[in-house]
């Protein structure tokens, strides 16, 4: 028989809230679904009533996003001990880690990430992720590796390595390579890449024969700047591997 927890005392609203919280992420956890999380069920394993959870969460929808929430302080501290010395070569592990930051936690990024907002305005997780994408391409765009205005890069590379995790996570069945870090990588360094070629593009191209010897060029001077780099002709500058 399960024993029902003793009635809250006044000022002990806050530890309520977050014994009600632990207990659904243990669900959400042992389940791997939100649907796991009704008020009954979160009630029940927190052994309380189902009245007091209500009096924390409006509904459903309000306790999966706030268990939901929790992990997502993770991403923040993530950026943080990715972004510093070379801009460029942060920007690019700050993309890695944001793919594995959805892929380590798949059911609150689908949540929160996955799904049309039921909310008025930008949801707080989004608000959150497109923030620190706009600091990390900031300091790209600081230093001219990156041109033109930081949010539309942003939203451009965040909407790159979002694909891929949201891919990832939905599509679970789909026979991707067997290394999941090669392809996290690989579509990270073309949204990297890609947009610090695009940032420069003028209106009009040139013919598509034309192009492709300018590109051939750039990437035989990129080759032998990264020999360079390895100490065959040594200049110290930054190894190319890890940019974008």
């Amino acid at each position: 028989m399960t024993t029902r927890r003793v009635r809250a005392r006044r000022g002990e609203g806050l530890l309520l809230r977050e014994e009600i919280l632990r207990a659904a992420e243990d669900l959400l956890a042992e389940s791997g679904t939100e649907d796991a999380l009704t008020l009954r069920a979160v009630a029940l394993r927190a052994r309380v009533s189902t009245p007091s959870v209500y009096l924390h969460f409006a509904d459903k929808e309000a306790l999966v996003e706030a268990v939901c929430m929790r992990v997502w302080d993770d991403l923040g501290r993530l950026f943080t001990e990715n972004l510093g010395g070379d801009p460029f070569l942060a920007l690019g592990k700050c993309g890695r880690a944001y793919a594995r930051f959805a892929l380590d936690h798949p059911v609150q990024y689908r949540v929160l990430m996955m799904r049309p907002s039921t909310g008025p305005g930008v949801p707080p997780a989004a608000a959150e992720c497109f923030r620190h994408m706009v600091n990390a391409v900031s300091a790209c765009v600081e230093t001219r590796v990156l041109e033109g205005d930081p949010e539309e890069l942003a939203l451009g590379l965040w909407s790159a390595v979002h694909g891929c995790a949201s891919l990832l996570i939905a599509q679970p069945s789909f026979p991707w390579p067997r290394d999941r870090e090669a392809l996290i990588d690989h579509i990270v360094r073309m949204a990297g890449f890609g947009t610090a070629l695009y940032s420069r593009l003028p209106q009009t191209l040139p013919p598509s024969a034309e192009l492709v010897a300018e590109l051939d060029d750039f990437g035989v001077r990129l080759a032998a700047h990264k020999k360079r780099a390895r100490g065959d002709e040594p200049h110290g500058e930054a190894d190319l591997d890890g940019g974008g």
